[in-house]
């Protein structure tokens, strides 16, 4: 369905899986246990950060900062992914398009900050152990913080505006369950050019955040090299597990789709839309349990709150 004379557009048209429509609402059941998941997942990081005075510590608080983005993620996307898939309901406004966009590629920013941010902790934690409480005190992790917040915030504000000055008149229907900013602006009638040179600005401070992360690793891995016990180096390296873990649960998906859009002349919708799905539900779903998997000292909080309850 599209809009076929030169009138503006007053909805747009969002897409589901191509030719599984029939089977939307068995699609909406791990769609939904996945979102449950995450959101419950995410929380009970959130909670044990918050209520256990061991887990006061730059690390942890850097895992919650990752938490809150990850729950924005899924918050972002759900209304529209639900609608979809349990109710048929393709509509969506331009202006609540737009406003989705913005917190979608808000927390997809503030996540890849995050990440870029974690990866300096770990190699501060490593190369420098004895002054490393000192350097990075919960002072200075909370201005990390609201500056993370602040650029994120910053970074993607002009999208929705850069938006709505454009005109819609033909097209409606995007390529993706969720509005995204690369995807709403093809549609427009109108110049665009802002819009284009713009986005690839954002797109560069996210590749930015990402080449610093691998040089950060390059300067972890040349710091363990020099320690003389094979059994420290293996200590130091299982500390920056579940953060390259989570890193490549961010990066793969988001590089896979770019390269799609790039070099493949054949794309299957099918695969891209899956793709671009995985991009927002499954951070959001695995960063939780890798860090409780992989982090002993989260995993036996958990455990012990579980123990707690089923005492009582």
């Amino acid at each position: 369905m599209s809009v076929l004379n030169n009138s503006e557009v007053k909805l747009f048209l969002l897409m589901g899986i191509p030719g599984l429509e029939h089977a939307h609402i068995w699609v909406s059941i791990p769609i939904c246990l996945m979102y449950l998941v995450a959101i419950m997942g995410n929380c009970t990081i959130l909670f044990i950060i918050k209520t256990e005075p061991s887990l006061h510590e730059p690390m942890y608080y850097f895992l919650a900062m990752l938490a809150v983005s990850d729950m924005g993620l899924s918050l972002s996307s759900l209304p529209t992914m639900l609608r979809i898939f349990l109710f048929n309901a393709m509509e969506i406004s331009p202006n609540a398009c737009f406003a989705q966009e913005f917190f979608i590629h808000g927390f997809t920013v503030m996540e890849s900050s995050v990440l870029l941010i974690m990866s300096l902790d770990r190699f501060l934690a490593i190369h420098n152990p004895l002054t490393y409480s000192s350097i990075l005190t919960s002072n200075k992790v909370a201005k990390m913080g609201l500056v993370l917040a602040i650029r994120s915030i910053l970074l993607v504000l002009p999208f929705p505006f850069t938006l709505k000055r454009l005109k819609y008149c033909q097209k409606n229907l995007l390529s993706h369950s969720y509005c995204l900013h690369q995807d709403t602006m093809k549609l427009a009638c109108s110049d665009n050019k802002i819009n284009v040179i713009y986005g690839f600005f954002v797109a560069l401070c996210t590749m930015l955040d990402l080449a610093l992360i691998v040089l950060s690793y390059v300067l972890i891995l040349k710091t363990v090299l020099s320690i003389a016990s094979l059994a420290e180096r293996l200590t130091a390296l299982n500390t920056c597990v579940s953060h390259i873990c989570a890193v490549l649960i961010f990066c793969v998906p988001i590089i896979t789709l770019a390269a799609m859009h790039r070099f493949a002349k054949h794309k299957s919708p099918l695969v891209v839309i899956l793709i671009a799905d995985m991009f927002l539900l499954v951070p959001p779903l695995m960063n939780p349990i890798v860090y409780c998997v992989k982090t002993r000292q989260i995993r036996e909080k958990i455990l012990g709150k579980l123990l707690n309850i089923c005492r009582r």
